[in-house]
Parts: C-alpha cells; structure tokens; sequence
C-alpha cells in the first residue's frame, strides 16, 4: 500500500520534489495542502501518513513560523532532508522574457532570485502562496503577460516552458524539509544521530549561557538555535534547538542537566541526519 505524503503546495512544488527523494525506493501518494498549517491538519486528522515541510533555506533563512507550528500542534520530527534548488522562470509556450510583465510566487523563492530580476525592472514581482500553484494557475488561466517561479518538474506537469534556467541567486541554494509525523513513530535507536529539542528561559543574564555551556560540556555539537519570543509573557523566549548525538547516553544526560534550568523542555523529535540531495 502506498504511504500518503502530505505536502504544503501543489503538484510539483519542492516539496514533492523532497518527498520522493526521502522515500525514494518506496510507493507513495502525493497529498497537496494550500498551507503549512492545512498540511499539519491532515496528519492530525489520519488522511497522511507522513508530511514534510520546509524549515529554512540557506540563501533566505529560516521559516520562522514553522517552528512554532511544529510545538504547538506536537508534531514528531522523524528525518530530514536538504534540497538543492533551481529555481526557474516559467510561462506558456512561446513566451519570451521580454512579453513578461508580472511573476508570481512563493515570497521565499522571490527573495531567491532577487538578483535576477534587478536586470528586469519592468517585471512586478507578485507574492502568492506557493511556487507550483503560481505555475499551475498560469495555465489554467492562460496567461501570455506573467511567468511563474517554480521547479522544472511543475512545468512539465502543468505544460510551460522555462524561460529562463536556475536564476537563483546562490547556486548552492539548499532548503531543509523536515518530515513530520504523529507522535508515536519512533526512529530505531541504533539510527538517530540528531535530535530537535525546545526549551523556555526568562530574560535574565547567562540564562541562555548555561544552557550552553552545559551542552558543550557534554560534548553536544549545536547544528542550530533559533530564538523565539512567547506570546503573552513579556520578556520570555522558546529556543529551538538541533543537536548532533555521538553518545545518546551522553546526550540524555545533557537533556537532564538542563531541565533544571527551564521552565519546559520537550523533545521534537529524534533521527538521522539528512543528506543533501540535487533536484
């Protein structure tokens, strides 16, 4: 039976694109939601099996919303994945550049290529809410005048042509998908080697600088932290935290020394660290 991915986007997003690369060798079933948020509904309500979302990208940053959906629905982070992206400029067949006067798309991959359309001052740049839809309501409503930021595979799925080839901004443009599941899935032990973890600290000197230095004392290597404020109490901030395992007693141990120190901690989730992979 196939296993039913949800993804944030349409059909041929990069999100699909991350799907079948993680699950490769396995059946799946793609399962688009409009949002992130739609997305997270589907695993809590049983009609996907895993869902996999974008975290962050290394030309635009993190998606800072994401984090906070990922705590306060409980999601369980059970791998992850790096993407290398080439983003493209799409539109109908027979288009040029030069017909083009308006591109929609994500504002992540916008931000992307922002230095691609500095030569194209003519061309207005259009938010929406995901690259393969932008690509797929181009053809649906044949629009000669606009183009579309998406991947190769959305083009080929929705029948545009690439006007333009990889106008990132950064060739190594990588973006991290995080795969979700319901709590409940466990990695095997023998496997996990990161760990995504949040803890809360009040706004008070070294608080944050303990923390640390107790991780560094267990020999903990931090792969990322990302502060966050929490809402309704002034002054107080959730940090998000990865973590790279050598020695899971070693970073049970950590886990319990820190506690002390925090008013919550919890535990996102715990498995292999991703490789990097080309669309």
């Amino acid at each position: 039976m196939a296993k039913i991915i949800a993804i944030q986007g349409g059909y041929g997003a990069f999100h699909e694109i991350a799907a079948h690369h993680y699950f490769r060798g396995e059946e799946i079933e793609i399962l688009p939601a409009r949002t992130f948020r739609d997305m997270v509904s589907t695993l809590k309500n049983r009609k996907s099996d895993f869902g996999i979302m974008a975290i962050e990208n290394s030309l635009a940053g993190s998606i800072i919303p994401n984090y906070n959906l990922i705590i306060t629905t409980r999601m369980h982070i059970i791998g992850e994945i790096y993407l290398r992206i080439k983003q493209n400029l799409v539109a109908l067949p027979g288009v040029r550049i030069g017909d083009i006067r308006e591109v929609f798309s994500h504002p992540m991959a916008i931000l992307q290529c922002q230095d691609f359309f500095d030569h194209y001052p003519d061309i207005r740049l259009i938010e929406s809410i995901d690259t393969a839809m932008s690509a797929e309501e181009i053809a649906s409503r044949r629009l000669r005048y606009a183009g579309a930021i998406s991947s190769r595979l959305a083009a080929e799925k929705y029948g545009l042509h690439v006007v333009a080839e990889s106008i990132e901004t950064n060739k190594m443009n990588y973006t991290r998908f995080l795969i979700l599941a319901e709590n409940g899935f466990n990695v095997p032990a023998d496997k996990v080697n990161k760990a995504s973890v949040y803890f809360s600290l009040a706004h008070r000197i070294g608080s944050l600088s303990k923390i640390l230095s107790i991780l560094s004392y267990y020999d903990i290597n931090l792969a990322k932290i990302q502060s966050m404020p929490i809402v309704g109490k002034d002054w107080e901030y959730l940090f998000y935290v990865d973590v790279e395992i050598h020695d899971y007693a070693m970073y049970q141990k950590s886990l319990e020394a820190i506690r002390p120190f925090t008013a919550s901690l919890g535990i996102l989730g715990e498995y292999e660290k991703g490789l990097s992979v080309i669309e």
